[in-house]
């Protein structure tokens, strides 16, 4: 599912496509749109906690967000032996999730931008609720879906807001690294799911699944709403005393205050984009890397392992797939936080490069074991080759091909298309994440090696895609980036 330019993520003028705005694309977009060279943001002892205090509600739904993605690894074979579920049954459980999502998502801006950003969270943490309620008493695959699809419309909201809610909420010197927590709690609920799920039945991981929920809709009693989002709705004592609730008391707020009021006016003031401008001839490499980057994310096979992992390590010849479940849990975490450090510091294209190398090493080498296991030789080999490959396969993809797409996709449109093309190319990611999860059970029921040497050859595809079509982002500016598109000769650093 991680999380520097310019877009209007507070623009109440969404359409459709456009409310599919990603988390990491707003991370990355606000830091520029509303940082000034010449202002620095004045935080004192009291303000920064209540700007903590803000984040780590917030991001209760990111938590929640990687729990409910990370829930139907290690229930697969609980729930389809005791309610019976056949493969397309439980593949339809597993996927449904990115369909409720998308339809968040397409909703999520407009809900946003019309009943404020900690209404937008009440409402996610509302359909989450039910649809957790709706799979712990299931006794059907029905039940199931409907949970589950309640579960998915939930986070594709929250994917949007809670991102946006901390971009806006949070210090110019500290909003970088406040909205990175966005995605790393991400990861973090999908790990807590799997190490909670090797050890608890399904019906009770369900009813866990409730606890971020609760927290969020308490914790939004203690916390301020967004005064930008005030202040664009012409709320303008409310904003004011937002702003400097969050900025302390004794803060001198009038120049934070007077930018956003300005800013909002440019930004109403700028014509909008259409989806047919995306083809022409300006903008169309810009949208071939945006959206190049997402099929090849998702095409790697990322949302087909990470759903059925428990499976796939028991196909691999581990006796108990929950093992593997929890090696994936501990090693996810850390390693998505080593990716966010290096970010900026190596580059996006070397990043992504090597990233992608290592998911085309680990697919190869775990399909080369489930081909020794179907022909039955080298046995002992199949256990090494398998467990080893998705274990790197996952540490590759953490480390890099997670995140960096995201940040890329942000830095690459000029501002008067980025929401248009940034909705998109998100679009095509949600898309893809169906696509995948849906078809994996089908694909390795067809063949197991076959499955992963298809995830590999994406993999080794990515790598000549960065390197042929990619620009170097990092250290540049908008103006820069798009000379670097649309030049003839790549600008790479």
């Amino acid at each position: 599912m991680a999380i520097d330019q310019h877009k209007d993520i507070e623009n109440a003028q969404n359409n459709g496509l456009e409310d599919l705005e990603a988390p990491l694309i707003t991370q990355q977009r606000k830091t520029v749109e509303y940082d000034s060279e010449s202002s620095e943001s004045i935080v004192d002892s009291g303000s920064i906690g209540m700007v903590l205090l803000s984040t780590f509600v917030a991001v209760c739904g990111s938590f929640e967000f990687g729990s409910c993605v990370g829930y139907s690894a290690p229930t697969q074979s609980a729930i389809t032996k005791d309610l019976n579920l056949s493969l397309a049954q439980y593949s339809m459980f597993g996927s449904i999730l990115t369909i409720g999502a998308m339809v968040g998502a397409i909703t999520s801006g407009r809900i946003t931008d019309f009943v404020g950003r900690k209404w937008a969270m009440r409402m996610s943490a509302c359909f989450c609720i039910l649809g957790w309620l709706a799979v712990f008493f299931a006794r059907g695959a029905l039940a199931l879906d409907i949970g589950r699809l309640f579960t998915g419309y939930g986070i594709g909201i929250l994917s949007y807001v809670v991102p946006v809610f901390i971009a806006e909420i949070a210090p110019k010197n500290l909003r970088g690294g406040l909205t990175t927590l966005n995605q790393l709690m991400i990861v973090t609920g999908a790990s807590f799911a799997f190490l909670i799920g090797s050890v608890v039945s399904w019906r009770m991981l369900a009813l866990i699944g409730l606890i971020p929920c609760i927290a969020l809709l308490l914790g939004l009693f203690l916390v301020p709403e967004s005064p930008r989002w005030l202040a664009k709705v012409e709320r303008q004592k409310e904003f004011k005393t937002a702003l400097r609730k969050l900025r302390g008391e004794d803060a001198d707020i009038s120049h934070e205050a007077a930018e956003i009021e300005e800013y909002i006016v440019t930004l109403q003031s700028l014509p909008k984009a259409k989806l047919l401008d995306l083809f022409q001839s300006r903008y169309i490499r810009s949208v071939i890397v945006g959206v190049g980057m997402m099929v090849l994310q998702q095409f790697g096979g990322i949302n087909g392992i990470g759903f059925y992992l428990s499976q796939t390590f028991e196909e691999a010849g581990l006796p108990s797939g929950k093992v593997g479940t929890v090696i994936y849990a501990i090693i996810q975490v850390p390693i998505t936080f080593i990716g966010a450090l290096l970010v900026d510091k190596s580059g996006r294209r070397s990043l992504v490069m090597v990233s992608a190398t290592g998911t085309f090493l680990g697919c190869f080498l775990t399909a080369t074991g489930f081909l020794l296991k179907s022909n039955g030789v080298l046995l002992g080999w199949v256990p090494i080759f398998g467990v080893s490959g998705i274990l790197m396969y996952i540490s590759a993809f953490s480390i890099g091909m997670g995140a960096v797409p995201w940040v890329i996709m942000s830095e690459i449109f000029p501002i008067n298309i980025k929401g248009v093309a940034g909705s998109l190319v998100v679009l095509v990611n949600w898309s893809g994440a169906w696509l995948i999860s849906y078809t994996f059970n089908f694909l390795m029921s067809w063949s197991m090696a076959g499955t992963f040497y298809i995830y590999a050859a994406f993999g080794a595809l990515t790598v000549l895609f960065v390197a042929k079509i990619v620009p170097e982002t990092k250290g540049k500016t908008l103006e820069e980036i798009q000379a670097s598109i649309n030049s003839k000769e790549k600008i790479l650093t």
